[in-house]
C-alpha cells in the first residue's frame, strides 16, 4: 500500500492513469490512519470491496485478509476488466495469495500483471528455527505460500522488489522467469508526509517520556534483529556500569514490534535487554501505530536507531522517513542489505555499522556515541544530493519504465506463442 500511495500523485505525469481496488476498512484489523487519504489525489478512482468477516473465518483457520478477500477481488476486477480497457494489473501488497489471480486475468482478459515483492512470499528462513521463533500458524502458511507462489510466478510479466536478493531467489527458484523484466526499487521518500504529520501532531498520543534523551525505533521486532541490537545493549550496559548517572539519561524505545492484534503481541526486544541487565532503559511497545503517528513520534525523538535483520535478504524498505527527519542516527545492518549503501551514499554524520564488524568494536564506538547523546551532544544527520534518487517521484518513474517493459514482454510472448 505504501508504495502505491506515494506513487499515485506521479503516475499521470509519466503517462499512466491508475485505479485502485482495496478492501473496506472494517474488514482489516490493521491500524487505521485516515490522514493517509490526504496524500491521495482526488481524481484517483478507488474501488472498495468487502471481505469475509475475520471473526467467523478465523474459526476455520482462515484469518488472513488475502484469503478472506480473494473471492471479492476476483469478482470486482473481473467486472472492471470486462467493461474497461486496462493495460496492466499491478499487485503491490504483502497479501501475496491475491497474486494468483493475475494468472487468471492474464489468460482470461489478455492483461499482463506485475508483482511488487515487498517481502519474501515463500521463504525457507524460519523452517529450521525453533517453534518459539516461528510466526503464528507457520506450518499452514509455509505450505500455502509454497503452493501458491509458483502459480503466480509462472505467468508474471514483470517483477519489482525492495531487495535484489528477493529477485535473485525467485529467478533461481523459477528458471522460467529468465528474461522477465525485473527491477529493484525501494519505497520512495515522500516529503509531503512530514508536513501532514506535523500539522496533525495533536491527534496522536505522546509515547515518549519527558526528561530523557529518547532514542527511537519504530518497526517490527523479532529474534532475527538481535544481532543488530546486541552491540547497542552491550554499549549501554558498559555505560551504566561505568557512568551510571550519565547513561541513565538515555531511554530506548522499540515501538510497533509485533504484527499481533492490539494487546496480544509478545515482546522480542525487552527479553534481550533483560539478558544484558539494561531493561530499565528500554521500553518496548508491541502494538503497531499508524503511519502518521509513527512520523510524529520520530519527530519528537532526540535520536533514531534502525536495527536490521540477520537475514541478508532483508532491507529496511521504509528507512526514508528516518532519513527525512535529519535526526542523529545509529543504524546496524547486515553487510549485504541495500540500506547500508543508501545510508552511506545519501547521508552525512549517520553512524552506520554492519554485522561483519566485530561486536566488541561496534560496541566501543557505540558506547562513545551514546555518551555524547547522553550529554545532549546530538549531531544531526544531513542528506546529500543523492537522496533525490530515492524520491517518490523518481521511483514512480522507474516503476512506469518497468511497466512498459512488462507490456513489451507480454506482447513478445504472444507473438512467439
Amino acid at each position: 500500500m505504501h508504495r502505491v500511495r506515494t506513487s499515485l500523485p506521479y503516475f499521470r505525469e509519466f503517462g499512466w492513469e491508475a485505479e485502485v481496488v482495496r478492501v473496506a476498512d472494517q474488514f482489516s484489523a490493521a491500524a487505521k490512519d485516515e490522514l493517509l487519504l490526504q496524500s491521495i489525489p482526488t481524481e484517483i478512482k478507488i474501488h472498495v470491496i468487502p471481505a469475509f468477516d475475520g471473526r467467523i473465518s478465523a474459526k476455520l483457520g482462515l484469518g488472513s485478509l488475502a484469503l478472506r478477500a480473494l473471492w471479492f477481488y476476483f469478482k470486482a476486477v473481473n467486472a472492471l476488466l470486462r467493461r474497461g480497457k486496462y493495460d496492466l494489473v499491478y499487485f503491490s501488497t504483502t497479501e501475496f495469495p491475491l497474486c494468483i489471480l493475475g494468472a487468471y486475468w492474464k489468460k482470461r482478459f489478455q492483461v499482463p500483471y506485475v508483482i511488487d515483492m515487498q517481502d519474501p512470499w515463500h521463504s525457507e528462513y524460519y523452517r529450521d528455527k525453533p517453534k518459539s521463533q516461528q510466526p503464528p500458524k507457520y506450518w499452514f502458511s509455509y505450505r500455502l505460500h509454497k503452493f501458491l507462489e509458483p502459480i503466480a510466478m509462472k505467468n508474471v510479466s514483470g517483477l519489482i522488489s525492495v531487495s535484489a536478493k528477493y529477485l535473485d531467489d525467485l529467478f533461481e527458484r523459477y528458471p522460467g522467469l529468465t528474461g522477465t523484466p525485473a527491477e529493484t526499487l525501494t519505497f520512495g521518500a515522500y516529503q509531503p508526509d512530514i508536513r501532514i504529520a506535523a500539522e496533525n501532531q495533536q491527534r496522536f498520543s505522546r509515547l515518549l517520556g519527558n526528561g530523557f534523551v529518547n532514542i527511537v525505533y519504530i518497526g517490527r521486532g523479532g529474534v532475527d534483529m538481535h544481532k543488530a541490537v546486541r552491540p547497542v545493549f552491550a554499549a549501554l550496559k558498559k555505560g551504566l556500569q561505568e557512568q551510571h548517572e550519565l547513561f541513565s539519561n538515555l531511554r530506548f524505545y522499540f515501538i510497533g514490534t509485533s504484527y499481533a492484534p492490539v494487546g496480544k503481541g509478545i515482546p522480542t526486544i525487552l527479553p534481550l535487554a533483560t539478558q544484558y541487565g539494561v531493561e530499565s532503559s528500554i521500553i518496548e511497545i508491541t502494538d503497531r501505530i499508524s503511519y502518521y503517528h509513527t512520523l510524529a513520534t520520530l519527530s519528537q525523538s532526540d535520536a533514531l536507531f534502525i536495527p536490521g535483520s540477520d537475514d541478508p535478504k532483508y532491507t529496511a524498505s521504509k528507512i526514508y522517513p528516518y532519513m527525512m527527519m535529519e535526526k542523529p542516527l545509529l543504524a546496524i545492518f547486515h553487510k549485504r542489505s541495500s540500506a547500508v549503501e543508501i545510508l552511506n551514499d545519501c547521508t552525512m554524520n549517520a553512524a552506520v555499522f554492519t554485522f561483519d564488524e566485530h561486536d566488541e568494536d561496534i560496541s566501543n564506538i557505540v558506547h562513545s556515541l551514546l555518551a555524547d547523546w547522553a550529554k545532549k551532544l546530538l549531531v544531526p544527520m544531513a542528506l546529500t544530493a543523492g537522496f533525490e534518487n530515492f524520491s517518490a517521484r523518481q521511483l514512480t518513474f522507474l516503476q512506469t519504465r518497468l511497466f512498459q517493459k512488462a507490456i513489451a514482454h507480454f506482447e513478445n510472448e504472444n507473438t512467439n506463442a
